[in-house]
This record gives structure tokens, sequence and C-alpha cells, in this order.
């Protein structure tokens, strides 16, 4: 499940930055990815859609979220996170 939850996520964020799959990789910063507040927030709802979830995400403020953005693979952790906290 990992790896198709991680495929998926970095599909998400390549498309939010309109770059090929190949280019996103697990230490890129949604800064490196030229990925903006508004393309955040779209790479947000595209997650939550794909896996129904929840994001407990603060646009607003960022920084104050559970949600670690920090990186790619923070991202794909956080969500490998809610998906199994979610099945149970």
């Amino acid at each position: 499940m990992a790896g198709n939850v991680r495929d998926r996520v970095i599909a998400i964020i390549a498309e939010q930055a309109v770059l090929d799959v190949q280019d996103v990789r697990m230490d890129s910063t949604l800064e490196d990815l030229g990925i903006d507040s508004l393309g955040l927030v779209e790479s947000i709802f595209a997650i939550e859609e794909t896996f129904d979830i929840s994001v407990p995400f603060n646009a607003n403020d960022p920084s104050e979220s559970d949600f670690d953005i920090s990186s790619v693979a923070a991202i794909v952790a956080a969500v490998e996170k809610l998906v199994t906290d979610q099945k149970g």
C-alpha cells in the first residue's frame, strides 16, 4: 500500500506543479517545485478526494498545521498515516 500512496501523492503534486512525475523527488519542497499557496490548497483537496481522508490542514497558517508539508516525503508519510488511521 505504501508505494501506491506514494505514487498517487507524487502524481497529485506533479500535476499541481505542472511537472513530470519523475521530476518530483522525495526530498523536494513544494517551493522547490514551484507550488504556491493556492497550489498547496488544491493539492490538499486532491489528496483528500483521492484517498477519502480529511487532512488536518490550516490554509491560513500552514506552520500551525498538524499536516507536515516540509517536503514531498513528509507529505507522503502524513498521508500514509492518515490512510492507515482511517482503516483502523
